[in-house]
């Protein structure tokens, strides 16, 4: 099975599904609830989820969005002006799936990595730490930066090392500037097709508490999840489960 049938689509409507979404959510249910690195969503009493926990590695230009992304995708507020993140920055987010060859749902603790340039480059004696460490790498660009675009080539083919056992994906920020856009879809379409990663797109913009927000947000985590889980399908063949219940490389 490959990432798009692992987890039941269908589920996030079902009464149980909205329930689990709803413990994660503000309580207009229209905008994401953030939690620290210990919260967890609080689930009702009849129903009971698996935990499993990834670190995912932001990597793209300086100035392109991954502050504002990390934000939008964990509930918090879009910063209104751009400034180089100092040092690191972690957050964690939650979001659920219900996968259908196991018919269970399992709760995803989301921990992003948002590393500016400067620490990048402070701390590049680590750097292959961090890459070790973590079970998906997020490649971002801008829609109206095109140098942004191809630098992610670049950074997929300095990354892929045998011993990386990290997914891959690639978000576009700022799609809906399309007047300014310097990216085509033939672009997007040449990439996937010869990278064999998927390009999601956001908008770098803060919540409007309109549904079509949160349809935005729920579809890169859950493509995100699905990504993860099917890593760890992959990696099952040649390893051995942690006491956590995730797959380690052997």
């Amino acid at each position: 099975m490959s990432p798009g049938s692992l987890f039941s689509q269908e589920w996030y409507s079902s009464t149980t599904g909205k329930a689990v979404l709803s413990s994660l959510m503000t309580r207009n249910l229209l905008k994401r609830k953030p939690f620290g690195i210990l919260d967890k969503p609080v689930l009702p009493s009849n129903i009971t989820a698996d935990e499993v926990k990834y670190k995912i590695l932001l990597v793209g230009k300086s100035g392109i969005g991954k502050t504002s992304t990390i934000a939008k995708l964990s509930g918090n507020e879009i910063p209104a002006t751009h400034s180089e993140t100092p040092g690191i920055h972690i957050t964690t987010t939650q979001w659920p799936g219900m996968v259908k060859q196991m018919n269970k749902i399992v709760m995803f603790h989301l921990q992003f990595w948002d590393v500016g340039d400067g620490a990048m480059k402070k701390y590049e004696h680590i750097k292959t730490t961090w890459e070790n460490q973590a079970d998906c790498v997020i490649f971002l660009f801008s829609f109206v930066d095109r140098g942004s675009f191809e630098e992610i080539s670049q950074h997929i083919t300095r990354m892929t090392k045998p011993k990386n056992n990290f997914t891959k994906l690639v978000i576009g920020t700022k799609f809906d500037q399309h007047a300014y856009s310097e990216i085509t879809q033939r672009d997007i379409r040449d990439f996937e097709h010869t990278w064999k990663v998927p390009i999601l797109k956001i908008r770098n913009v803060p919540d409007t508490e309109t549904k079509n927000d949160i349809n935005e947000i729920s579809q890169i985590l859950t493509t995100i999840c699905e990504h993860l889980w099917h890593r760890d399908i992959v990696l099952a063949g040649r390893s051995v489960p942690t006491s956590d219940g995730k797959i380690s490389a052997c």
